[in-house]
């Protein structure tokens, strides 16, 4: 495949959300943007590589079963939301090459047999490829939250993109459980804002910023702790020099908050 995939940051919902109607009919223009991915990409892609903010490890963990079960990390859903099954086949040889190209980067990481996959990945992929017939995996993200190495992973991640592997930074641009509703417009509108101005900038410029996104408007406040934004860094180090599209923008989601997705290449 000699196409050049590109990568994506998404804010992927809440929970199960595909799956509970009021939800989904809350992030419909969420489910749009998603349901649009594979008409961007244009081809079938060889596998879909999901950097989710729920999956943290001491190192860069990548999962390697053939066949990957299920991960219920959410609590307060209806019962059947724990049977719910994504039964995308995995993606073992990816996942050989993955950890190949991490160890040559000098990028800790092995493989993970056992993982499943949590709701960061399957609830958007049941929106973009229902029928489930595109190979899946994951990587995990580190403890620690370290920028810097979260952009050298999706810089050794970046070959992948001219073998068909589609990459997917997992999160949300907003992500503080404890502040939804009214009071997260404003915060979450000024830290959207300068996401925005981010992602628009140079490359270099871009970088820099995302090394000190802390000191972003209300930063801290909608990222008290920062596992959903760092999928971002490894988007961008895996699309470093591209141009970056915004394909989803909310002002209103869960009563308030400002999300984004972008796109890059």
């Amino acid at each position: 495949m000699s196409t050049r995939m590109p990568t994506y940051f998404i804010s992927h919902g809440g929970g199960p959300w595909p799956w509970l109607p009021d939800m989904r009919q809350m992030l419909k223009s969420l489910e749009v943007s998603l349901a649009n991915m594979p008409a961007e990409i244009g081809v079938k892609p060889k596998a879909i590589l999901m950097v989710s903010g729920h999956w943290e490890e001491n190192d860069f963990a990548v999962m390697s079963s053939p066949a990957p079960g299920m991960v219920y990390d959410y609590g307060g859903f209806p019962a059947f939301t724990y049977q719910i099954k994504y039964a995308a086949p995995g993606a073992p040889e990816i996942a050989a090459r993955v950890a190949e190209l991490l160890t040559k980067a000098g990028l800790p990481t092995h493989l993970d047999g056992e993982r499943g996959f949590d709701h960061g990945t399957f609830a958007p992929m049941q929106v973009m490829y229902p029928d489930a017939d595109v190979p899946l995996l994951q990587v995990a993200i580190r403890h620690g939250y370290d920028p810097e190495e979260h952009l050298a992973l999706g810089r050794a991640l970046a070959p992948l993109r001219d073998e068909g592997v589609v990459i997917v930074g997992s999160g949300l641009s907003y992500h503080n459980l404890r502040l939804f509703g009214p009071g997260a417009k404003e915060p979450s509108a000024a830290f959207d804002a300068w996401l925005d101005k981010a992602m628009n900038a140079d490359p270099k410029t871009r970088v820099e910023m995302l090394k000190t996104w802390e000191q972003a408007p209300a930063a801290r406040i909608c990222h008290p702790r920062e596992d959903h934004l760092i999928p971002l860094m490894a988007a961008i180090g895996a699309a470093e020099s591209e141009k970056a599209t915004r394909v989803y923008h909310d002002k209103n989601v869960f009563g308030g908050v400002t999300a984004s997705s972008y796109k890059f290449g």
